[in-house]
């Protein structure tokens, strides 16, 4: 739907945007790698913990983190995650002193939350803390408008033909909108 797009947006038009805009996707976090991967570690904290190493949250100190997929989060997870929501501080996997950062948080889904909240596969606290401006992106489907923005932005990005830019024909812009694009935004990039 461009749920990135949208996060990077809110980063880019704030007073953060000079600072650090840091993404993951959550569905990739599992119990065991959750704490160093967001967290960091200090060396020796487990095996093949070579040397210190600054989590995600410390990366995007002062600036945004986009933690996609937040439903694919395990309840777990979802816990360690309370503290740093509620204090903003944190220790590093293996570490005695408590960090601050100063983070702002974009959380996106495919999902309905309240449902998975209902369902027992999503911590209502979690819910709680993290929902408090929502904004619903429809699927592209739904907003033809945006189709013709988007595609030019991703022209623009794309490298250049002999020299010239890439340009899209009347045809190919109306076979564009007529799509259904079940693949969203990934699929029209």
């Amino acid at each position: 739907t461009g749920k990135e797009l949208i996060a990077r947006a809110v980063h880019d038009f704030s007073p953060r945007k000079d600072k650090p805009f840091v993404t993951i996707n959550c569905g990739r976090l599992d119990v065991n790698t959750a704490e160093s991967e967001l967290f960091g570690h200090m060396q020796g904290a487990f095996t093949g913990a070579n040397k210190a190493r600054a989590g995600l949250f410390e990366l995007a100190d002062n600036g945004t983190l986009f933690m996609d997929e937040v439903s694919e989060m395990s309840l777990d997870v979802q816990v360690k995650l309370l503290r740093i929501l509620e204090t903003g501080t944190f220790r590093r996997l293996g570490g005695s002193r408590d960090i601050s950062v100063d983070v702002r948080f974009v959380f996106a889904s495919n999902k309905v939350l309240s449902l998975c909240v209902e369902r027992g596969e999503f911590r209502e606290d979690f819910y709680h803390r993290i929902n408090f401006l929502p904004i619903h992106l429809p699927p592209l489907r739904e907003r033809p408008d945006d189709i013709l923005p988007l595609a030019m932005h991703f022209l623009k990005d794309s490298t250049e033909h002999n020299g010239e830019p890439l340009q899209l024909t009347d045809e190919a812009l109306a076979a564009l909108q007529a799509y259904h694009w079940p693949g969203n935004v990934r699929e029209l990039k």
